[in-house]
């Protein structure tokens, strides 16, 4: 009966290799991480400069309340002083606290959770929705409630669904959503951040590299562009990442992954951000 072990095997390298033929859309996103959507002439200019078509915009966080002990509650909400710029899709995210997704059941979450996103977006007149993004720093200990959280998300809302990667992630098996986007940012120890930079280092990101090509989920690619800020002894100390370290670690992940070309998004779209940078290395992060 070898011949039946020979067709199972078959069977499963066709259901990998379908799985990572899905295309990525292509094209060019930011994050929107503030509380308060309101853009200025320098933020719609960079949005029209480099063809952003996608705004993955932060809607609330999902915390433990450790008050009333009600559980997860959603906190810090985004208002809407502005509307969207013409041709640019809305992502509603949520970022969910990982301590939220330790017990072995999180009843209802999904439902109340999309219910919220969709009466933002009525209330706000955002029209064609069509993705969320759960952003969640999960780990071995909630991945089997977050998974099931995922797959009651997708049902709920029945459209497309995203959830954030991290690079520690991609040794766990692919979440059930539609894609990732790989974060390749906070990547390293702030404890450390005399020997090597917090927010992005090469040192950091090469370990995880060899695990991509058999990560059987698309990917998009989000890149940091913002920076930290330190106290030490009174004096505020910036932490930014140079332009040379991005393109260091994007060329090396897109040398691993050519997929990781198509779909680039940034973190985050703000008007200090956009000044960190010159023109020319946001064309060389978007470039596909």
């Amino acid at each position: 009966m070898k011949w039946l072990w020979y067709i199972g095997l078959l069977l499963c390298l066709l259901m990998v290799s379908c799985q990572r033929q899905v295309e990525m859309e292509e094209g060019n996103s930011v994050y929107y991480w503030r509380t308060d959507f309101r853009l200025d002439s320098s933020e719609r200019a960079f949005l029209a400069q480099y063809n952003i078509n996608k705004i993955y915009c932060r809607y609330f966080d999902v915390v433990m309340d450790t008050t009333q002990g009600q559980g997860p509650m959603p906190n810090a909400t985004i208002t809407f002083s502005d509307t969207l710029p013409e041709g640019i899709e809305m992502i509603p995210t949520v970022y969910i606290m990982e301590n939220c997704m330790r017990k072995q059941q999180v009843k209802g979450l999904a439902e109340k959770l999309v219910k919220r996103i969709r009466q933002m977006n009525e209330t706000n007149d955002i029209k064609g929705v069509r993705e969320i993004q759960i952003d969640c720093d999960y780990t071995t200990k909630s991945l089997s409630t977050y998974y099931q959280f995922l797959s009651e998300i997708k049902e709920a809302w029945g459209q497309q669904l995203s959830t954030t990667i991290r690079l520690h992630q991609l040794s766990m098996k692919a979440p059930p959503v539609d894609y990732g986007a790989l974060m390749l940012y906070n990547t390293g120890d702030p404890r450390k951040w005399v020997e090597r930079n917090p927010i992005l280092d090469i040192r950091d990101v090469s370990p995880y590299l060899k695990r991509l090509n058999d990560y059987p989920l698309p990917l998009a690619a989000a890149y940091p562009v913002f920076s930290w800020l330190r106290i030490i002894n009174g004096v505020h100390v910036e932490h930014t990442v140079e332009a040379g370290e991005i393109l260091k670690v994007k060329q090396a992940v897109e040398q691993r992954r050519e997929e990781l070309k198509q779909s680039i998004i940034t973190y985050h779209l703000d008007k200090e951000n956009i000044k960190r940078y010159k023109p020319e290395t946001y064309e060389e992060i978007y470039h596909h």
